[in-house]
């Protein structure tokens, strides 16, 4: 993706600056299957690691969808979600049919760990070349991955490579006194009564007495990556996935592989482990996409990207001050944020998320209160980046801890257990389910889904919001959020007004950008407010007025074109 000339020098100006003080057409492409292309190379064969370059991106166009398949859609009425559930909904989440605007516009999927796994969580892995039967076989798996990509759909799936679980096989040997595998984790013959990496107790008696390392539950024991022959199990496990036609992987808990002494994370070894990894895949798949959950600081996550490791980093802090923004009213703090994530990855490959599977849901974190959600929802699905939907926040499902009530089953309609599941659902269904679910607010056009359809879509057919400069303007109010997306001569001007009080008289203004003279703007979001606007011949916007008043939540996207 290539850099845009102005946008570094731009940055520094902006941060100095910002310190000082509906629904739109889809895309008209038809959707292009996918081939798997593994099918010509047998998985495992060498070949030329392919640049940046050489490599498409199609992650940047596209909307992620994360699915925790047990709670999405039963199918066979067990009460537990399954892949034949998802291929039934796929209507829901792209028909295929660009001509179409009833789909929620998604071009990708994340599922959460689909191995075998003793826990529902499915984080502690029993076998990483199977699925787990509670999902349907592999064939099914084979079956969903096929009609998503006859949609043009990519499906990726949930890599735990830190750890597995106590009932894997390969434990259990190392247990028995296997020496094939007993270094395939990490041992001490007595407990050493060191910390983890945050303060935890991470060394556990085995039944043959000696104490393993398992950084997160006594139930998921560390690989110990220091063995080559680990690396070799987990490459040969992509390879797996890859050739089956999977699209990539999200990367679990990426910081913890190697440890080296008293550094327990974010090591050297660590680093250079998915630099390595990366020259073993792309060979095999150049399209093959993977991200990291690396949650610290930018400059620490940033390493993981430079040079040549995974292709992108889910940024948390950006999240988190994405919906502070649109909880206190104050709009600077999406946009440092937004600006300091660009100083690390200025050629924008980064995802972007509001919650997931380990966070409070979004109508939770703001109380219920419909509008800043939608505000929230706003800022991240039109700026850069790659945006990740956690499945029911479209809705506004809500959820807090503990980690069962983020990951209750999604909510389709007002039937019995919101037809999820004909059975007895795995987990109780959310109270409110008969007024939150998909079927009542498809037939509501200022529903929270529409809202989402509305803004999928219009980032599907707007190369600006995907892959644009962003290009923040100051504004004399507060609250008001206010960017310019350029790519080429798509040009859009995104405007949002946090938290929830209007705001009187705003104006906004910008020192300098790459536009210049008087443009039309034809609005194709929200209510218009003006019908041009004019630059100086810098680029400069000199306390251009919005409006006498903007209600709090109000939203616009206006595009600006020259005749």
């Amino acid at each position: 993706m290539k850099q845009h000339k102005f946008l570094s020098g731009l940055l520094a100006i902006l941060l100095l600056l910002l310190a000082a003080c509906q629904a739109a057409p889809k895309a008209t492409q038809a959707p292009v299957p996918i081939e798997n292309p593994t099918a010509a190379a047998p998985a495992g064969e060498p070949g030329a690691e392919s640049t940046p370059e050489d490599v498409s991106g199609w992650w940047n166009d596209v909307v992620f969808y994360e699915i925790f398949v047990r709670s999405f859609k039963d199918s066979d009425g067990d009460g537990i979600g399954d892949f034949q559930g998802i291929l039934q909904q796929l209507d829901y989440l792209n028909d295929g049919n660009p001509e179409t605007n009833t789909d929620l516009g998604i071009g990708a999927l994340w599922l959460m760990p689909i191995n075998p796994s003793p826990s529902y969580h499915g984080y502690d892995v029993t076998d990483y070349k199977a699925v787990n039967p509670d999902y349907g076989t592999l064939d099914d798996f084979k079956q969903l991955l096929e009609a998503c990509h006859a949609r043009g759909i990519r499906v990726i799936i949930d890599f735990v490579v830190n750890h597995t679980s106590t009932q894997h096989p390969w434990f259990k040997a190392a247990v028995a006194g296997d020496a094939k595998y007993k270094d395939y984790y990490v041992w001490s013959d007595k407990d050493p009564g060191s910390l983890g990496p945050w303060g935890q107790k991470p060394w556990y008696r085995a039944s043959n007495g000696k104490f393993y390392y398992a950084i997160f539950w006594d139930q998921m024991p560390d690989l110990n990556y220091h063995n080559p022959a680990v690396t070799e199990e987990i490459q040969a496990a992509s390879a797996f996935w890859l050739d089956l036609g999977v699209d990539g992987f999200r990367v679990d808990a990426a910081r913890y592989l190697f440890e080296e002494g008293v550094a327990l994370q974010d090591t050297k070894g660590t680093i250079q482990w998915f630099q390595d990894w990366r020259g073993f895949y792309k060979p095999l798949n150049p399209q093959a996409y993977t991200v990291g959950e690396v949650w610290t600081d930018l400059q620490i996550t940033a390493k993981y990207s430079q040079p040549k490791g995974l292709d992108s980093l889910f940024m948390f802090d950006l999240a988190e001050d994405i919906k502070g923004a649109a909880y206190s009213g104050d709009a600077s703090l999406a946009i440092k944020s937004y600006l300091d994530v660009l100083k690390y990855f200025p050629d924008l490959q980064f995802s972007t998320f509001l919650a997931n599977h380990d966070q409070q849901r979004l109508m939770s974190y703001f109380g219920g209160k419909e509008s800043k959600a939608k505000v929230a929802a706003f800022i991240y699905l039109t700026g850069p980046g790659t945006p990740f939907v956690y499945y029911g926040e479209e809705i506004g499902m809500t959820g807090s801890k503990p980690d069962e009530n983020l990951r209750t089953p999604m909510q389709w309609s007002a039937q019995p257990n919101s037809a999820f599941t004909s059975g007895m659902p795995w987990e109780p269904v959310n109270k409110g389910w008969e007024e939150t679910n998909v079927e009542t607010q498809a037939a509501n056009p200022e529903s929270l889904l529409n809202w989402y359809k509305g803004l999928i879509q219009l980032r599907n057919a707007h190369p600006a919001l995907r892959a644009g400069v962003y290009l923040p303007l100051t504004s004399s109010c507060r609250r008001v959020y206010a960017v310019l997306r350029q790519e080429g001569n798509d040009i859009l001007l995104t405007l949002a007004s946090t938290g929830i009080p209007s705001s009187e008289n705003c104006t906004i203004a910008l020192e300098g950008s790459p536009l210049s003279g008087t443009y039309q703007a034809e609005t194709l979001w929200g209510e218009p407010l003006f019908d041009e606007i004019s630059f100086g011949a810098d680029g400069s916007l000199k306390d251009f007025f919005l409006a006498p008043a903007l209600s709090g939540g109000q939203t616009l996207i206006v595009r600006l074109s020259q005749p």
